[in-house]
């Protein structure tokens, strides 16, 4: 990979007036990399705040229901703030605190990234601002109750499509304009270099406990992994110490109420590429080129472009890249509450969708991990409008 670059994809498409903000940055993070303490008092927190490693589940009863291969869940909705979303805001948090920034600007979707970066800017004592959507504030109000709680202030932007996009948007403006003091704590594996790359570093310690797990409990390496996938960070966190092994890796996008409908979120299915906030990738985009508004019952999966080197995966056919409806997706949340008492995150329930269609298809001695993002406690309001026969 050259720098910034995945294959084709990735690079910085930013204003001249950020690449002094994103030369800091990079900078500062190869300083930590090389740094003994700084990796330190990372695993430190991520032991004694995150709670991890996190465990590595076999549903037993799901595996009986689907009758195939044994099914596996890396339980990313145990780790503190209920998902994967707080390894990577530690990691920037502590990076913040390395350039003696004060404040830290983010923005959130589904609501997790926000109070992952709540959460870690109370415990480091830096300044929070968390943009999010006016959609995603009305189906996420627990979330944006704990951020508050949490110290932050959450600016509700009602600009374009009110959602995911737009709290990006809006961070980015931020921190243009506050850069020597702020910090633009992205919560995915997309934006300008050296994002796509330092996130997914901060995240691969999912694949990484999850592949000693798997040995440990099989003796082997699992068949295929699934991950659902918005930006894409909790799906290549997964991948990563597994792209040199003879393993499948699925990620699931967001179907919406289907490709024909053109209200979804399924950048793979349309396979249009362009450039958004600062990356070159694949995207949903109209004839004329302009960025698609979206849809998903999820809102951490309801955004139109998608991580760079999950593009460059797909391209050189290293993963597989399907989705799942909002209808799918509510059938499998309720299935995992039913089976095996856990209730997902509805972004999660996407890649459950897509073990309940392939685990009954593969062998019995074959291993499927599914990346459980996410608990679902933020989607019940939304669950609950959706789902009239409880």
């Amino acid at each position: 990979m050259s720098k910034g670059r995945f294959g084709k994809f990735g690079g910085q498409y930013v204003p001249e007036t950020l690449m002094p903000a994103l030369a800091e940055l990079e900078q500062a993070y190869a300083d930590a990399r090389a740094d003994t303490e700084f990796h330190r008092e990372f695993q430190e927190l991520l032991k004694k705040f995150v709670g991890r490693p996190t465990p590595l589940y076999f549903a037993k009863r799901l595996t009986e229901v689907c009758g195939g291969a044994k099914i596996y869940f890396k339980r990313e909705d145990l780790a503190h703030t209920g998902a994967h979303k707080i390894n990577n805001a530690l990691g920037q948090g502590l990076l913040a605190k390395r350039m003696n920034k004060t404040r830290i600007v983010a923005e959130t979707g589904a609501g997790q990234h926000g109070v992952a970066t709540a959460a870690t800017c109370a415990m480091l004592g830096l300044g929070c601002v968390v943009y999010m959507g006016t959609d995603d504030i009305a189906r996420q109000q627990p979330n944006v109750f704990r951020m508050k709680l949490l110290g932050a202030e959450v600016r509700e932007v009602n600009a374009g499509s009110r959602t995911l996009k737009d709290a990006i948007n809006e961070a980015l403006r931020d921190w243009v304009t506050n850069v020597r003091t702020t910090h633009y704590l992205l919560g995915s594996a997309l934006g300008p270099h050296p994002y796509p790359t330092m996130v997914r570093e901060f995240q691969s310690v999912i694949g990484r406990e999850a592949k000693q797990q798997i040995l440990d409990a099989e003796g082997k390496m699992p068949t295929t992994l699934i991950a659902c996938v918005g930006g894409g960070s909790n799906s290549i966190g997964l991948f990563d110490a597994f792209r040199d092994d003879e393993v499948e890796f699925i990620g699931v996008e967001a179907g919406g109420h289907g490709i024909e409908s053109g209200k979804h979120a399924a950048r793979f299915a349309e396979r249009g590429v362009g450039v958004l906030h600062g990356t070159y990738t694949y995207l949903l985009q109209s004839e004329d080129g302009q960025v698609r508004e979206t849809h998903s019952i999820s809102a951490g999966l309801d955004y139109p472009a998608v991580g760079p080197e999950h593009a460059e995966f797909f391209e050189t056919e290293r993963a597989g890249y399907t989705y799942a409806t909002d209808e799918e997706a509510l059938d499998a949340f309720q299935k995992i509450s039913h089976y095996e008492g856990i209730i997902p995150a509805l972004e999660s329930a996407h890649a459950v969708a897509e073990v309940l269609k392939r685990a009954p298809e593969m062998k019995r001695d074959e291993i499927v991990i599914v990346n459980l993002s996410g608990r679902g406690d933020k989607d019940l309001q939304t669950v609950m409008k959706e789902i009239s026969d409880l």
